[in-house]
């Protein structure tokens, strides 16, 4: 079994900052890009940032310049920092990651089970 546990959301006044964590534990031969995602009330759920396993990152426009993505490969953990938080980021945030759990497996797809994060004004 996999699981992928987040952590570290919360409540927190505009133009705060937050850090995120994601750790994927289980039955894990190899992990794949990373990837934050949230999903706002009555929105779809979108891309956040994600993350390559060589550290290549890419951003939503809209969070370009306040988030980082950063992935620590031996722990199997993505952190998503968050700063400069604005009312708009409330959302649930999730991670997503493809992970083989052994050699010549396929990788799907595994989701955690969210965070909140809201953002007072």
């Amino acid at each position: 079994q996999v699981q992928l546990v987040e952590s570290g959301g919360g409540l927190v006044q505009a133009g705060g900052s937050l850090r995120l964590s994601c750790a994927a534990s289980g039955r894990i031969f190899s992990i794949n890009a990373m990837g934050w995602y949230r999903q706002a009330p009555g929105k779809q759920r979108e891309l956040v940032a994600c993350i390559t396993t060589g550290g290549n990152t890419n951003y939503a426009d809209s969070v370009k310049g306040r988030f980082t993505i950063s992935r620590d490969n031996a722990k199997n953990t993505v952190y998503l920092q968050m700063n400069s938080l604005k009312p708009e980021d409330t959302a649930v945030y999730y991670c997503k990651t493809p992970i083989a759990l052994a050699p010549g497996f396929n990788h799907n797809i595994y989701w955690g089970q969210g965070t909140q994060v809201t953002v007072s004004s």
